[in-house]
């Protein structure tokens, strides 16, 4: 087997213990790092064919009636190139967590839900960078300590095979833009949200492509193209 590099672009939504928001989404898109060059470069076509901007950035909280069709653009465009892959984990509400039966800290137990998503991409004997969209001035430690957690809990002691965590700004890729739409999507779904037409069709198109109940329930292992994890306080998937 040939060893590959694989970039992964993480984002999240609502990740914070006080929020206030009960659903909470991490998700990961992937894909070889020989192929980033070319993705970014479809994405900036589609771009050039809506007109828009190619500084503008992909986001869930974007879209709208009038950008509709680019941004049903952008979702066939990830359906239907096998090369780019997403993987994520579902929280359905946050707010039952009792981290204190656990002895741990939100951030500790943050740490843990990235590994979770994490580990599904992880494979022998291929090396990793993992991308990770900037939230705040604790970023950085908050990184290096997900870099050490991810290595130690795959053995990986010398990061050969997760070769680094980093922080990137959201504006900077594509690919990471790409996680923030598919991760508001689920979370739109979660919450039962019905308020925008445009979002509702976004996740039709999606729905269309991969399943009905894509969104809302844990995947099958071999679901490469898209799979999710609906985890549980208690560990387990639903």
């Amino acid at each position: 087997m040939p060893l590959k590099n694989i970039n992964i672009y993480c984002d999240e939504s609502c990740h914070l213990e006080n929020d206030r928001e009960a659903v909470m989404v991490l998700g990961g898109i992937y894909c070889d790092e020989s192929d980033v060059r070319r993705v970014s470069g479809a994405i900036r076509g589609i771009k050039d064919r809506h007109g828009v901007s190619p500084e503008f950035e992909i986001k869930w909280t974007k879209v709208s009636p009038g950008a509709l069709s680019f941004y049903r653009e952008i979702v066939a465009f990830f359906l239907n190139d096998p090369s780019v892959r997403f993987r994520g984990v579902l929280i359905p509400d946050k707010s039952i967590l009792d981290h204190k039966a656990y002895e741990q800290t939100h951030d500790d137990w943050y740490y843990k839900m990235y590994y979770y998503m994490l580990r599904y991409v992880f494979s022998a004997p291929h090396a990793y960078s993992v991308y990770i969209d900037i939230k705040d001035t604790q970023g950085a430690q908050k990184t290096r300590n997900l870099h050490d957690v991810l290595c130690n809990s795959i053995h990986d002691f010398d990061h050969q095979t997760i070769r680094k965590v980093q922080q990137i700004r959201s504006h900077e890729s594509s690919l990471l833009q790409l996680a923030d739409l598919l991760i508001g999507a689920i979370a739109y779904e979660n919450r039962e949200m019905v308020g925008s037409p445009a979002k509702l069709q976004l996740i039709d198109d999606l729905k269309s492509g991969l399943g009905d109940k894509i969104l809302t329930r844990t995947s099958s292992f071999g679901a490469t193209k898209f799979n999710l994890l609906r985890w549980q306080p208690n560990g387990d998937a639903a």
